[in-house]
């Protein structure tokens, strides 16, 4: 399984953005809905507005109609605090309706951008990162932002507003009270400002501690089989506890801040309501003030502190929202695959599929770096140590001068022990790495003068283990070309040899496969990949040797479709066994990042270097296998 730990690595996590820099790199998907935000901010205001109307009325009521014996005015009162009250809520009630159809349109804007950028990121982007950091970006952490976007915004105009007209009526009112209710701002600003300043640290420890138990999740939920074969539930129940416990722990400290921080502030807020309730009461026992206007300056007063403390409360969304921010701007600002600027042209339609490596060289140090520029130092004592026929160590080039000619229709096999780099040679023909040196040339067009679309629109890719998406095996299939007709669907299925099944199954193509195909049998999900790559035609083919984990009868069936599927087409296979390319026009034997046989197997044999020792030693076991087995008898 994947290791989920990547995802709380500081070299990965989102670089530090400054509050404003968030705010302002986000709010521009607020510009196609400015009608519906200047909407939702008009009616906080008109409902706030309607409320200004209560302590007004309520003075009225308690000195010119009680405290008078006007009784014949009381329902015209009531009548006028209903109308207010009305008004208010029903600006209230459209407000909601504009509100939720703007942040939805946000939310879906802001998540479509976020994985269309995915989409077009290298496979190293991936490479680095766990899935479900991924997952907890694109879903948790963009509707974070959103809240500041539209929420943020709203609430904001509006408790600015709150603050700014009831600030001014009580002003207006009473100016010595008004600058007695003032005496909390001082507090109430410093308490702001701290808050501010050292929150930002706790909400990006909890947001990192949410993608490490996301990523941990995914990995368990798609390593279900391998826990309950090992019997290691206790074991990942403990690892999913401790993540756990790591955002409970982030949490709880955020709220444990937050509990001392908002009674605080509210504390401050409520001298002040005692502040002017005593100075008030004094007024009213002198006969300079009467008690009815007196109440009603207490509840605008009480309308002036509620969006102070909506401000504190924004400041604690803000914060949340910046270290959701820096996480999603982290994928929008990562460098996408190749551009295909002006500079760039598509391949020929006409393929023939002729490959030339002319002393190409790759290191995955420099793609990271390049990508990634710090490292941590542990991750580079990790690399795994150059064995006499294993890979070089990550710090050192993969590849190295590797040059070789596939002319059109031929079957390239590449041979070697497990980190020689064949991988590595087949995954830079469509581009998924970018080349350190060397170039690349299909039909005399060098790649990297070329689309990616029309790029991998040449190259099919069947991998040793085939996957499959969570849908039904005609969606599968169709993956090759959506615009194969049915006939085309059901050739491809049977040159594959997956029709027969196919047609068994109650739905037929329409049955669903599972995550991952995991209805099927490993055989059919092979044969499954290959009618999808049959579909595809291209003329230049991958693969990585499907056969070496089936029964005899399926590994007919597989390698009569593969057959199929090579015929015509320049193929580039990673052998796991001799018996499957003893008729390849070329093979080449790789160790350590180079070619150091090349020739047919005839060739090859009757040079007597490494690949005749191997032929010699090798019956059932992997070519991996017998190259250990060379390695460890010299």
């Amino acid at each position: 399984m994947a290791n989920s730990a990547n995802s709380a690595d500081p070299t990965l996590s989102a670089k530090s953005r400054g509050t404003w820099e968030v705010v302002r790199r986000v709010a521009v998907y607020l510009r196609p809905y400015k009608r519906l935000a200047a909407t939702t901010i008009l009616c906080a205001v008109l409902s706030l507005l309607a409320s200004f109307a209560f302590p007004k009325l309520t003075a009225y009521a308690l000195d010119e109609v009680i405290g008078k014996g006007q009784a014949d005015r009381l329902p015209a009162v009531m009548l006028g605090l209903i109308g207010a009250f009305l008004l208010r809520d029903l600006f209230n009630s459209f407000r909601i309706l504009v509100n939720n159809h703007f942040e939805q349109n946000v939310i879906f804007d802001m998540r479509r951008e976020v994985y269309a950028r995915l989409q077009r990121l290298p496979v190293g982007y991936f490479d680095q990162r766990a899935s479900g950091d991924l997952m907890t970006r694109i879903i948790e952490d963009v509707n974070s932002v959103e809240r500041v976007l539209i929420d943020g915004t709203e609430q904001g105009v509006v408790a600015l507003v709150g603050v700014i007209g009831v600030g001014a009526i009580l002003f207006w009112t009473n100016p010595v009270l008004a600058l007695v209710a003032m005496a909390p701002i001082p507090i109430l600003a410093a308490g702001a400002l701290w808050y501010t300043l050292t929150a930002h640290r706790r909400y990006r420890r909890q947001r990192e501690a949410s993608s490490a138990m996301n990523a941990l999740l995914m990995d368990n939920l798609q390593g279900v089989r391998q826990i309950k074969a090992f019997g290691r539930e206790a074991h990942e129940e403990a690892r999913f506890r401790a993540r756990a416990d790591e955002l409970r722990q982030g949490t709880l400290g955020i709220m444990r801040v937050w509990a001392i921080y908002s009674p605080v502030m509210g504390f401050a807020g409520a001298i002040g309501f005692a502040l002017v309730l005593w100075v008030g009461g004094r007024m009213v026992i002198q006969h300079e003030m009467a008690a009815g206007a007196l109440v009603g300056y207490l509840l605008y007063l009480g309308m002036f502190y509620t969006p102070v403390g909506q401000l504190h409360g924004l400041n604690q969304l803000l914060q949340a929202g910046r270290a959701a921010g820096e996480r999603v701007l982290d994928i929008l600002d990562a460098e996408k695959e190749r551009a295909d600027g002006s500079a760039r042209r598509p391949l020929h339609q006409s393929i023939r599929g002729e490959v030339i490596f002319e002393d190409v060289s790759f290191s995955y140090a420099q793609e990271l770096e390049r990508r990634t520029p710090i490292r941590r130092e542990s991750d580079r004592a990790a690399q795994p140590a150059e064995a006499e026929f294993g890979a070089p160590t990550a710090a050192q080039p993969v590849l190295r001068d590797i040059s070789l000619h596939a002319r059109p229709g031929e079957m390239i096999a590449l041979v070697g022990p497990t980190g020689a780099g064949k991988s590595t040679v087949v995954n830079l023909l469509p581009a998924f790495y970018e080349l350190a040196a060397g170039r690349i040339l299909i039909d005399g067009q060098d790649i990297a003068g070329a689309t990616l679309d029309s790029l991998r629109e040449h190259i099919s890719v069947v991998s040793q283990e085939a996957f499959l998406f969570n849908g039904t095996l005609r969606e599968n299939i169709l993956y090759g070309r959506l615009d194969a007709t049915e006939a085309e669907l059901i050739a491809a299925s049977r040159a594959a040899n997956c029709h027969d099944f196919i047609a068994r199954l109650p739905q037929g193509y329409d049955a669903r496969v599972g995550e991952r195909g995991v209805k099927l049998s490993v055989g059919e999900k092979q044969r499954v990949s290959i009618a999808r790559a049959l579909l595809k035609n291209s003329p230049i083919l991958i693969l990585d040797e499907a056969t070496a984990s089936v029964d005899t009868a399926t590994e007919r069936l597989i390698q009569d479709a593969l057959e199929r599927l090579m015929a015509g087409r320049t193929s580039f296979i990673i052998a796991h066994r001799l018996s499957t390319i003893l008729n390849a026009d070329q093979i080449l034997v790789m160790r350590q990042g180079q070619i150091v046989e090349r020739g047919t197997h005839g060739e090859l044999v009757e040079l007597n270097g490494l690949y005749a020792r191997l032929a010699r030693i090798q019956n059932t076991a992997t070519i991996e296998e017998s190259f250990e087995k060379l390695g460890a008898t010299g």
